[in-house]
């Protein structure tokens, strides 16, 4: 559901997003006929249907490789050892939120770049001419949303991290996607304490950005969060892969994990610097894995001045992640 500023709602069905083509799950004899892999980590479950062992994290990198390259035509998308391998379906369902944020219809091809969604932000309900721009904050070394963003609807997009290996690695990805080269860019943070500035340019405009913040305060909880995971199979979550064992590797993925102060001390400081960005930002948004941050995540947007303001539900099965949004224009 999409919570605004005036406390009105708007109630969405459990699951994913209407647009999300994974809301009926996988097909993996289609899947492992693309990416072969796959074939091997494949097993039945109790009822008889097929699956993977989501707490394998070779499993789910197989997975999600198969996903990107049968649903979306990305190619050779692969994440170095320890670095965060998304869920896929939880990823794009961001992504399809965001473009309901900005009035964007759904594409009718996978690969949308010759016929590009604009954004409609403005109050007056009129697109405006231009394909959207996105920044993903942190864009790690998956290059997870700006890779979806680009091939569901065309999107330009730029992805920033502070970590210049990650970015490496994304570059590897796009190399071999010519025509999402053409449409992202990335750039490194020199300041681990800033989002926005020294990456957005004077002249430049974004309709919005995205951010999944590191989310523990410290190496120790977030090895914790990771068993916790595992444990419990959290397919929504993000799985850590390693070359021989699902654990961490925190050498690879600091960055992507943890940060001091955790989730919420991030969001503070990324909601302080936005105010300085207003002219240039249409819509900021975030992730906010922790519910009890966003309530204080809220309050302090409001404080700032924020002239509309959004908490969006988005559900899978009894799940819910949540997004907040904010802007400081009509």
């Amino acid at each position: 559901m999409q919570k605004s500023a005036n406390s009105k709602t708007r109630k969405q069905s459990k699951g994913l997003h209407p647009r999300n083509i994974h809301r009926n799950g996988y097909d993996f004899d289609a899947l492992k006929a693309c990416h072969p892999p796959l074939a091997q980590h494949i097993k039945s479950n109790p009822a008889g249907a097929a699956t993977i062992d989501f707490a394998n994290s070779d499993a789910v990198k197989a997975l999600n490789t198969a996903l990107l390259q049968h649903h979306y035509k990305i190619e050779s998308w692969s994440i170095p050892d320890g670095a965060l391998c998304p869920p896929i379906p939880g990823r794009v369902d961001y992504i399809h939120y965001i473009a309901e944020l900005l009035g964007c219809p759904l594409p009718s091809g996978k690969i949308n770049t010759a016929n590009t969604c604009t954004a409609n932000t403005n109050t007056s309900n009129t697109r405006t001419n231009n394909p959207v721009n996105l920044l993903d904050v942190g864009t790690g070394a998956n290059g997870i949303y700006a890779l979806l963003a680009c091939a569901v609807y065309g999107w330009r997009c730029v992805g920033s991290d502070i970590n210049s290996e990650s970015l490496a690695n994304v570059k590897a990805v796009l190399t071999n996607n010519p025509t999402l080269n053409a449409n992202i860019s990335l750039r490194l943070q020199p300041n681990k304490d800033a989002c926005f500035s020294q990456i957005i340019q004077t002249d430049e405009y974004f309709d919005v950005s995205v951010c999944n913040p590191p989310f523990h305060a410290s190496q120790e909880e977030a090895s914790k969060g990771t068993n916790r995971k595992l444990h419990n199979l959290a397919r929504s979550r993000d799985t850590a892969h390693t070359a021989k064992q699902p654990s961490l590797n925190f050498g690879g993925q600091h960055a992507e994990l943890w940060c001091n102060g955790g989730e919420r001390l991030f969001l503070k400081k990324m909601i302080k610097e936005s105010q300085a960005f207003a002219q240039q930002v249409g819509w900021f948004t975030s992730l906010v894995s922790k519910s009890e941050n966003v309530q204080p995540a809220l309050k302090l947007i409001r404080k700032l001045g924020a002239t509309e303001v959004r908490e969006i539900e988005m559900m899978q099965g009894n799940k819910i992640t949540r997004v907040i949004a904010w802007r400081f224009n009509p």
